[in-house]
């Protein structure tokens, strides 16, 4: 039998190692990993200090730029050529804050009559007409929206963009496994003015990919 914890021989990281190592990709603080993945602070930072000393990087900020993808993605590691120009699929989310998400599932489901996709405690996803509404309960609503603009690659077109002088806040990184297996993937940029904006990919699963866990 293996060591406990030891990753499968051709993958860099185990199973809880990049749960955790997506969500500091995202940008969450440990605290707030512990809570949403149920486990302890102590198990958060347990996790980091193994996956910055496997993939021999020197701080969380290093790892938050880290592109690597688990080999159990659906999404393939062979990125793009580059070209000259991006390849847009069009606007596939907007993100607003709310200050009271039970409030906001009244306005806009019953209200305005969004039909509502689905909801994980204070998030609520609606549709707009084919793009995606995400709305986020928080202690103060701010008044900026998240713009999630549609790719095919995203690995190619971090790529291209930074290429043009763009910086990105984090790698491109799994944010989501559906039920059926395809998986959404993130990155996030500003705007000039400080505005948020980000990559958004939705992966089909691949035949021969595994369940989610």
């Amino acid at each position: 039998m293996g060591r406990r914890g030891r990753p499968p021989a051709d993958d860099q990281l185990t199973p809880a190692e990049w749960r955790v190592v997506e969500a500091v990709r995202h940008g969450l603080s440990n605290p707030r990993i512990a809570q949403l993945q149920g486990v302890s602070v102590d198990a958060v930072k347990f996790h980091v200090s193994n996956a910055l000393h496997k993939l021999d990087l020197p701080d969380r900020r290093a790892l938050r730029g880290w592109s690597g993808v688990r080999r159990s993605s659906s999404l393939s590691r062979e990125s793009g050529k580059m070209s000259g120009s991006v390849q847009w699929s069009g606007l596939g989310q907007v993100a607003r804050s709310v200050s009271d998400i039970e409030q906001s599932l009244h306005f806009y489901g019953e209200q305005l009559g969004l039909p509502l996709l689905y909801r994980f405690g204070a998030l609520a996803f609606f549709d707009l007409a084919g793009v995606r509404l995400l709305l986020s309960q928080a202690e103060q609503a701010t008044p900026e929206s998240i713009l999630y603009l549609r790719v095919g690659d995203i690995h190619a077109t971090c790529e291209q963009l930074q290429a043009r002088g763009v910086t990105f806040l984090n790698a491109p990184h799994l944010i989501h496994t559906h039920a059926d297996g395809s998986e959404e993937w993130m990155a996030f940029f500003n705007d000039p003015d400080q505005r948020p904006l980000a990559l958004q990919s939705v992966v089909a699963p691949s035949a021969s990919a595994p369940a989610p866990e």
